[in-house]
């Protein structure tokens, strides 16, 4: 979060040029309040907002509202506001993560609104202050952590002051071993792949600055690798063999080299086959290629031996990709789709693989086709708070759908044009409303939907209301 964002967020203010700025350039102003007296220091505040490009028109906001809507007589790069208040809030953030584990210790932010003031640190529990931190010319104070626990902040304007309201507070949790990242195959090495072939397998960390491993069956991988961010690598396997299918996992170490790694990832499977075995039978349970959405579909491969792995694999417009596998004790598996809607179109075949060597596969099977119609389930909307939101403070409403890789919209009640969209790799989503006034109060909705492979749109989630504090 900026520096500014930051100080906003304390006094409920936000300010900044009323005209608009081009796309390519970031028009966010800078904020900083001055006090001419450290004894006295609210008695003459003044907030500077400086501009980044010349402007007529400059506006100040309280919890949302606005307070003061200046126009000048001829452009200018800031303008300055006086305030009288009482000492606010500090903020309290925790950077990168919010858990310590040997080797790394957490960072905690507290961000003040005024320059040159002592921050105070406060575990619970505790009766004295842990740490003090003297903010020179600065409006905020890193803390590093070393031990869990519940912590919050406050700061004072003099050594003779008192200090100022707490922040809310931010737990520290311990964690030994790390949390796992998470790996999953990337691109074309969703589908059936075979000898010689490549593939990529993707891992990323809960935080940057790490050190990754890629093993299969607990034994070590050195393969390429590369990264387009400090918080992830791609690991490249080149030239597949028969047996090379996994499972894989991924883990992570801290720079130090005296740091435990992390928990493994859940395993990745790359699906091999050199289509030598004969090819499975599949077959669909209720028959026929349109079902009733909200029904269960089960798709029963079948198999000539015993003791093979099964992978379910789902074709779009030439595109394939593996469903789900099964290693089931007989020749047969059974792949089951709940609750069916338009998002399960598609063509589905399966096929098999010996896990012992020559970990020989089959062909696939023929195609099933399902096709079905009418609108995929409805989403549901929940608040991740409680009561009425403070003014000032970020409000998250989290979409949860049933379907992955779909495009996500925030509604207020009553409109039809989405407040915010995101693109959705799971099966739920976080929007973000930031600075809460009055403005926000009302109802809220969500869906979600696809334009590849197959074009929908799911209906409306029950609304969810925001209410804000003191409105």
């Amino acid at each position: 979060m900026s520096s500014l964002m930051s100080f906003l967020l304390l006094w409920g203010l936000t300010l900044g040029p009323v005209t608009e700025a081009a796309v390519f350039f970031d028009p966010q102003p800078s904020l900083w309040a001055e006090s001419e007296s450290l004894l006295e220091p609210w008695a003459n505040v003044t907030l500077t907002c400086q501009a980044r490009l010349p402007t007529l028109d400059f506006q100040l906001f309280k919890d949302g509202v606005s307070q003061e809507l200046v126009h000048l007589d001829s452009p200018a790069m800031e303008h300055q506001f006086l305030l009288t208040e009482s000492l606010p809030r500090p903020q309290l953030s925790a950077e990168p993560v919010s858990w310590i584990t040997p080797g790394l210790n957490a960072t905690l932010v507290c961000h003040g609104g005024l320059r040159s003031v002592t921050f105070l640190l406060r575990r619970e529990g505790d009766d004295e202050f842990l740490e003090v931190a003297k903010a020179r010319k600065h409006v905020e104070a890193t803390f590093p952590v070393h031990q869990a626990g519940t912590y919050s902040c406050s700061y004072r304007i003099h050594a003779a002051g008192t200090p100022s309201e707490p922040s809310a507070t931010v737990t520290i949790e311990e964690l030994a071993p790390p949390p796992p990242p998470v790996l999953r195959p990337q691109g074309e090495s969703t589908g059936v792949l075979h000898p010689g072939d490549s593939a990529t397998l993707i891992c990323v960390a809960p935080l940057s600055g790490v050190n990754f491993q890629l093993r299969r069956r607990e034994k070590e991988l050195l393969v390429p690798q590369s990264s387009t961010s400090p918080d992830r690598v791609f690991f490249h396997l080149n030239a597949l063999a028969l047996g090379d299918g996994g499972p894989y996992t991924c883990r992570y170490q801290l720079r130090d080299q005296q740091a435990v790694w992390s928990g493994d990832s859940a395993p990745a499977e790359l699906t091999l086959s050199d289509e030598k075995l004969p090819p499975p039978g599949l077959s669909a349970e209720p028959a026929g290629r349109s079902p009733e959405p909200g029904t269960l579909v089960r798709l029963r491969c079948q198999a000539p031996l015993v003791g093979l792995r099964f992978f379910l694999v789902r074709e779009d417009e030439g595109r394939s990709r593996v469903h789900s596998l099964l290693s089931p004790a007989g020749t047969e598996a059974q792949f089951e789709l709940h609750n069916v809607s338009v998002a399960d179109s598609a063509n589905y075949s399966c096929v098999y693989v010996d896990p012992e060597p020559p970990f020989s596969g089959s062909a696939p099977s023929a195609r099933v086709e399902l096709q079905v119609h009418g609108p995929p389930p409805r989403p549901r909307l929940r608040a991740l708070w409680r009561g009425a939101v403070t003014p000032g403070r970020d409000a998250v409403l989290r979409c949860e759908g049933h379907l992955p890789d779909v495009t996500v919209e925030l509604l207020r009640v009553g409109e039809t044009e989405a407040l915010d969209r995101l693109s959705a790799t799971h099966s739920s989503k976080d929007f973000v409303l930031t600075y809460v006034g009055p403005q926000h109060a009302g109802n809220y909705s969500c869906r979600y939907r696809s334009w590849w492979p197959n074009r929908f749109e799911s209906e409306l989630s029950d609304p969810v209301e925001l209410l804000v504090a003191g409105h």
